[in-house]
């Protein structure tokens, strides 16, 4: 990093982090106690503060992550400044640490920024602050920072697992995935990835070496047609069955391939993936949760992935490929059809964005969820060739960890799709400043209309007393 940009990105960062200090006093002046989820989070977090690590709230369906960090935190700065009484593990004082996860997301996201597109010179130290800036606002991790929820934390250790992997530092990457699902389960995935970013680079070495063997050059690791993928397919087979090449790939990731066994035995254990209540968290095939995961990026993502040169590439792909395009669309229509789930908490909460969405959207008729089924071709395609820099290996793993983080969910969850994004933010080409600009600009709006209706736009419900208030 150059010093010139090492100047930036501090004052930029350090403007950001001032921005949000006084967001953060704007709330905690509006909601002095729990809130949402915090209702579970804060209680917990506060018995461990106390020393009752024995206690458990059976409605907290995530490991104590959180709650262990945040004591060891709090109580230190406690003892250091000499904070007693209620001050010391408030409500206050446990989002606070968010707010510091938030400060160490931004910088992350800077250094992987920085490590995937070295070999890019003609990306410029201006452009990847402004991406940094961006993600770093990215609306629906961004007003998380201010509450006391998993998601800062569980975004700080995965993406400081990613780095690691990148450097070759797998013994500490495998570390901090460990941290990382001691925050949510289902970061567990993360981990696999990690581990899939080094064979997909072993398998695409591989891939080159045996195009050179038969000296082919219609066949590239990158991109091309439907028969080329089978016959990577046949290759990727035959290479993960040969035992010599399975002995380097396990001494490559044996670090995560422990964690990954101690997970399953922690899935054996407790009877499954989630701690304390079940009923509402329930594993099902919920395929159009991929669906709404595209689409999720489209919106966040308009500059790059909704332009008039992608949509008229995509027309001409169309045309090109019929037949298969077909085909998607009635495997989609099929799997619309028989793996549509409707969470009960989606459909008895008005006070998240995704029941406005359901009710305005796909409530209006029973049609419109196969009415989109084009857009959702639209959002695939577009997402998938922005990701045509990437190897086949590697856009093959992502997608297989797409979907699993994806599809179990019953719950149409605008949180569950924040890791998925980043990465997939972060791995596509730099864009040029005007859309970067325009990106970070719809990122502020939509910040500011939330925080608005956050803040201002409260209402409560019949016969309840309580204060309600909109968020994702």
């Amino acid at each position: 990093m150059e010093r010139s940009e090492a100047r930036g990105f501090s004052a930029v960062m350090s403007g950001a982090f001032l921005l949000s200090c006084l967001l953060f006093a704007a709330i905690n002046r509006h909601q002095r106690g729990p809130y949402m989820d915090e209702a579970f989070h804060v209680p917990q977090a506060q018995a461990y503060c106390h020393g009752r690590f024995l206690q458990w709230d059976p409605m907290i369906t995530t490991l104590p992550g959180l709650y262990l960090v945040s004591v060891g935190a709090v109580k230190p700065a406690a003892w250091l400044f000499g904070w007693t009484g209620s001050v010391v593990c408030s409500a206050g004082m446990l989002r606070f640490i968010n707010l510091l996860f938030s400060a160490g997301n931004f910088y992350l996201l800077h250094l992987l920024l920085f490590k995937i597109h070295q070999k890019n010179k003609a990306v410029s130290g201006f452009q990847r602050i402004l991406s940094t800036l961006t993600l770093a606002m990215f609306p629906t991790l961004y007003f998380f920072t201010f509450l006391y929820y998993t998601d800062p934390g569980s975004v700080f250790f995965t993406l400081f697992a990613y780095l690691m992997c990148l450097y070759g530092n797998h013994k500490t990457s495998a570390l901090l995935g460990f941290c990382g699902f001691m925050f949510r389960q289902t970061n567990i995935v993360w981990t696999v990835f990690c581990a899939g970013n080094v064979v997909a680079e072993k398998l695409n070495e591989a891939w080159k070496t045996e195009l050179q063997k038969k000296k082919d050059e219609k066949i590239s690791s990158r991109k091309g047609s439907f028969s080329d993928l089978i016959r990577i397919l046949q290759f990727l087979t035959e290479y993960l069955i040969t035992p010599k090449n399975l002995v380097i790939l396990t001494a490559l990731t044996w670090p995560y391939i422990i964690l990954v066994t101690v997970f399953f035995g922690f899935v054996f254990i407790n009877g499954g993936i989630v701690v304390g209540d079940r009923s509402s968290h329930e594993a099902c095939l919920h395929f159009p949760q991929l669906f709404y995961f595209l689409s999720f990026t489209v919106f966040f993502s308009f500059p790059h992935l909704l332009t008039p040169t992608k949509i008229r590439k995509f027309l001409l792909s169309l045309r090109k490929h019929p037949v298969q395009y077909s085909l998607i669309a009635v495997i989609s229509l099929f799997l619309i059809w028989k793996f549509t789930y409707v969470h009960k908490y989606l459909l008895a909460d008005n006070r998240h964005y995704t029941f406005y969405v359901w009710r305005k959207v796909f409530q209006r008729h029973d049609l419109v969820k196969y009415v989109l089924v084009p857009v959702y071709i639209f959002a695939g395609w577009s997402f998938a060739d922005t990701l045509k820099s990437k190897s086949i290996f590697w856009i093959l793993m992502y997608f297989v960890c797409l979907l699993a983080v994806t599809v179990p969910q019953k719950l149409l969850e605008f949180r569950y799709f924040i890791l998925p994004f980043l990465i997939y933010r972060l791995n596509i080409p730099f864009p040029s400043v005007y859309r970067q600009l325009l990106e970070l600009a719809f990122y502020i709006v939509v910040n500011a209309v939330t925080f608005y209706l956050f803040l201002n736009r409260t209402f409560q419900w019949p016969n309840s007393d309580e204060i309600q208030r909109f968020m994702w």
